[in-house]
Protein backbone atom coordinates (compact mmCIF):
# COMPACT_ATOMS: atom_id res chain seq x y z
CA UNK A 1 0.00 0.00 0.00
CA UNK A 2 1.08 3.38 -0.66
CA UNK A 3 -0.01 6.47 0.75
CA UNK A 4 0.32 9.82 -1.30
CA UNK A 5 0.36 13.15 -0.44
CA UNK A 6 -1.58 15.50 -2.90
CA UNK A 7 -0.54 18.73 -1.57
CA UNK A 8 0.34 21.63 -3.72
CA UNK A 9 0.13 18.72 -6.92
CA UNK A 10 -1.11 19.41 -10.71
CA UNK A 11 -3.93 17.72 -10.97
CA UNK A 12 -3.80 15.98 -14.33
CA UNK A 13 0.00 14.94 -13.87
CA UNK A 14 -0.66 13.33 -10.09
CA UNK A 15 -3.85 11.71 -11.76
CA UNK A 16 -2.16 10.59 -14.91
CA UNK A 17 1.16 9.12 -12.37
CA UNK A 18 -1.76 6.98 -9.78
CA UNK A 19 -3.93 5.63 -12.59
CA UNK A 20 -0.69 4.06 -14.15
CA UNK A 21 0.52 2.85 -10.84
CA UNK A 22 -3.49 1.30 -10.35
CA UNK A 23 -2.80 -0.23 -13.38
CA UNK A 24 -0.08 -2.25 -12.50
CA UNK A 25 -1.38 -3.32 -9.33
CA UNK A 26 -0.43 -1.14 -6.35
CA UNK A 27 -2.89 0.21 -3.81
CA UNK A 28 -3.21 3.86 -3.51
CA UNK A 29 -4.21 6.09 -0.63
CA UNK A 30 -4.26 9.67 -1.73
CA UNK A 31 -4.28 12.42 1.05
CA UNK A 32 -4.80 15.94 0.90
CA UNK A 33 -6.81 15.79 -1.84
CA UNK A 34 -8.64 18.90 -1.23
CA UNK A 35 -4.57 21.11 -1.65
CA UNK A 36 -4.33 19.62 -5.59
CA UNK A 37 -3.99 22.52 -7.68
CA UNK A 38 -5.28 23.15 -11.27
CA UNK A 39 -3.36 25.29 -13.48
CA UNK A 40 -4.66 28.35 -15.52
CA UNK A 41 -6.54 31.34 -14.29
CA UNK A 42 -9.19 31.04 -11.56
CA UNK A 43 -12.02 32.39 -13.49
CA UNK A 44 -11.42 30.37 -16.58
CA UNK A 45 -11.17 26.83 -14.39
CA UNK A 46 -14.21 28.12 -12.37
CA UNK A 47 -15.89 28.82 -16.05
CA UNK A 48 -14.84 25.24 -17.14
CA UNK A 49 -16.23 23.80 -14.27
CA UNK A 50 -19.55 25.22 -13.68
CA UNK A 51 -20.34 24.38 -17.82
CA UNK A 52 -19.54 20.74 -16.66
CA UNK A 53 -21.91 20.88 -13.91
CA UNK A 54 -24.78 22.84 -15.64
CA UNK A 55 -24.54 20.66 -18.88
CA UNK A 56 -27.05 17.96 -19.37
CA UNK A 57 -30.20 17.25 -16.83
CA UNK A 58 -30.07 17.39 -12.99
CA UNK A 59 -32.19 14.16 -13.38
CA UNK A 60 -30.39 12.05 -15.82
CA UNK A 61 -26.79 13.51 -15.46
CA UNK A 62 -24.18 13.66 -15.75
CA UNK A 63 -23.59 14.06 -12.19
CA UNK A 64 -20.57 16.10 -10.83
CA UNK A 65 -19.36 15.69 -7.40
CA UNK A 66 -18.74 18.46 -5.11
CA UNK A 67 -16.94 16.72 -2.72
CA UNK A 68 -12.66 17.17 -3.01
CA UNK A 69 -12.01 13.60 -2.50
CA UNK A 70 -14.59 12.42 -4.91
CA UNK A 71 -14.05 14.90 -6.78
CA UNK A 72 -10.26 13.80 -7.66
CA UNK A 73 -10.74 10.03 -7.69
CA UNK A 74 -13.24 10.94 -10.48
CA UNK A 75 -10.74 12.53 -12.39
CA UNK A 76 -8.46 9.35 -12.22
CA UNK A 77 -11.36 7.05 -13.39
CA UNK A 78 -11.02 9.31 -16.32
CA UNK A 79 -7.83 8.42 -17.00
CA UNK A 80 -8.02 4.28 -16.74
CA UNK A 81 -10.23 2.35 -18.98
CA UNK A 82 -12.87 1.70 -16.22
CA UNK A 83 -15.24 -0.14 -18.32
CA UNK A 84 -12.66 -2.96 -18.70
CA UNK A 85 -11.95 -5.87 -15.84
CA UNK A 86 -8.44 -4.60 -15.28
CA UNK A 87 -9.75 -0.78 -15.04
CA UNK A 88 -12.49 -1.51 -12.45
CA UNK A 89 -9.48 -3.66 -10.42
CA UNK A 90 -7.42 -0.52 -10.90
CA UNK A 91 -10.36 2.00 -9.66
CA UNK A 92 -11.09 0.18 -6.73
CA UNK A 93 -7.51 -0.22 -5.29
CA UNK A 94 -7.48 3.95 -5.67
CA UNK A 95 -8.73 5.41 -2.31
CA UNK A 96 -8.73 9.49 -1.83
CA UNK A 97 -9.72 11.71 1.29
CA UNK A 98 -9.78 14.81 2.64
CA UNK A 99 -6.99 15.40 4.85
CA UNK A 100 -4.95 12.63 6.39
CA UNK A 101 -7.34 10.08 8.16
CA UNK A 102 -5.95 8.51 11.64
CA UNK A 103 -5.50 5.30 10.53
CA UNK A 104 -2.86 6.46 7.90
CA UNK A 105 -1.18 8.90 10.38
CA UNK A 106 1.49 6.32 11.12
CA UNK A 107 1.91 5.50 7.22
CA UNK A 108 4.96 6.82 5.70
CA UNK A 109 3.73 9.09 3.29
CA UNK A 110 5.41 9.91 -0.25
CA UNK A 111 5.50 12.76 -2.44
CA UNK A 112 5.31 12.26 -6.99
CA UNK A 113 7.99 13.67 -8.68
CA UNK A 114 7.95 16.34 -11.21
CA UNK A 115 4.16 16.85 -10.58
CA UNK A 116 4.69 19.92 -7.70
CA UNK A 117 3.50 23.56 -8.96
CA UNK A 118 6.99 24.90 -8.02
CA UNK A 119 8.28 22.49 -10.80
CA UNK A 120 5.45 24.68 -12.99
CA UNK A 121 6.45 27.59 -14.76
CA UNK A 122 2.83 28.77 -14.30
CA UNK A 123 1.76 30.84 -11.06
CA UNK A 124 -1.64 31.10 -11.47
CA UNK A 125 -3.68 28.29 -10.01
CA UNK A 126 -6.65 27.28 -7.91
CA UNK A 127 -6.71 24.54 -5.51
CA UNK A 128 -9.56 21.81 -5.85
CA UNK A 129 -11.40 22.91 -2.88
CA UNK A 130 -11.85 26.36 -4.29
CA UNK A 131 -13.16 24.77 -7.45
CA UNK A 132 -15.80 22.63 -5.29
CA UNK A 133 -16.87 25.51 -3.77
CA UNK A 134 -17.32 27.61 -6.25
CA UNK A 135 -19.14 25.08 -8.14
CA UNK A 136 -21.47 24.28 -5.18
CA UNK A 137 -22.92 28.20 -5.82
Amino acid sequence: MTVIDATNNIIGRLSSKVAKRALLGEKIDLVNCEKAVFTGKKEVVFLKFKERKERGNPLKGPFLSMMPDRFVRRIIRGMLPYKQDKGKKAFKNIMCYIGIPTNLKSEKIERVKDTNITNSKSINYVTVEKVCKHIKK
